[in-house]
């Protein structure tokens, strides 16, 4: 059986402390990102029905780029946009962002600015 690091350790610590006070509405639901050294993932949860209402990655077909890695900047920006347009397409404009424990910059802050230029308040 194989030990967990204490970088993942003290994410999954942030991510209790964050998901406290944050929750995803109806009228705002929770817009929920993963990254794994590969690829990135993102959601738009309702918490209160317990639904996912739009999800897009770097697996999903369109989003992946033509670049073979998909654990980079712009992979993730791609990503962000694709959330984005698939949100307003179900008439989702203002959402809470959860970054999932993991710190602002990188991967994450480029998927947060891709899906704010793409027209997602937040």
């Amino acid at each position: 059986m194989g030990k967990t690091s204490q970088k993942t350790i003290t994410r999954l610590k942030r991510q209790v402390r964050v998901r406290k006070k944050i929750k995803g509405t109806t009228e705002r639901p929770r817009l929920n990102v993963f990254k794994s050294a590969n690829h990135i993932y993102a959601q738009v949860i309702d918490d209160i029905k317990g639904i996912t209402l739009v999800a897009a990655s770097t697996c999903t077909t369109g989003v992946a780029l033509t670049d073979t890695h998909t654990g980079n900047k712009a992979s993730a920006a791609a990503v962000g946009s694709a959330i984005a347009k698939a949100a307003l397409q179900k008439n989702i404009s203002s959402v809470v962002f959860d970054r999932n424990g993991f710190l602002y910059h990188g991967r994450i802050q480029a998927l947060a600015d891709a899906a704010r230029e793409a027209g997602l308040d937040f």
